[in-house]
């Protein structure tokens, strides 16, 4: 059973960057997917980012591709989300996720453990 903590979180001004990490233990990190979501106060959690299993694919949503990037180092069971350009309306609990597939995915029904989510607020 993978287990994943997260950090990085924090206050930025906008136009700022922040890179959020999420360390995995237990399972088998590099056989499984990994994705990025949030959650603003008072909306649905939404997809960021995805990154497949050996980090050779990812892909963000498409109103944030160039600024939010993700990656991952499977040596080091750790993924990371590197978001720049940051918006008063990037402001949300972000999690990170592992699915059991070597396929990225934006839908968050295919992840089946999570982080335990991180706050970023972005200041006008």
């Amino acid at each position: 059973q993978v287990q994943l903590v997260q950090s990085g979180g924090g206050l930025v001004q906008a136009g700022g960057s922040l890179r959020l990490s999420c360390a995995a233990s237990g399972g088998t990190f590099s056989s499984y997917r990994m994705g990025w979501f949030r959650q603003a106060p008072g909306k649905e959690r939404e997809f960021v980012a995805t990154i497949s299993a050996s980090g050779g694919t990812q892909f963000s949503a498409a109103s944030l591709k160039g600024p939010f990037t993700t990656s991952r180092d499977n040596a080091k069971n750790t993924g990371s989300l590197q978001m720049n350009s940051l918006k008063p309306e990037d402001t949300a609990v972000y999690y990170c996720a592992t699915g059991r597939s070597s396929y990225g995915s934006s839908l968050s029904a295919d992840y089946d453990t999570w982080g335990q989510g991180i706050q970023v607020t972005v200041t006008s």
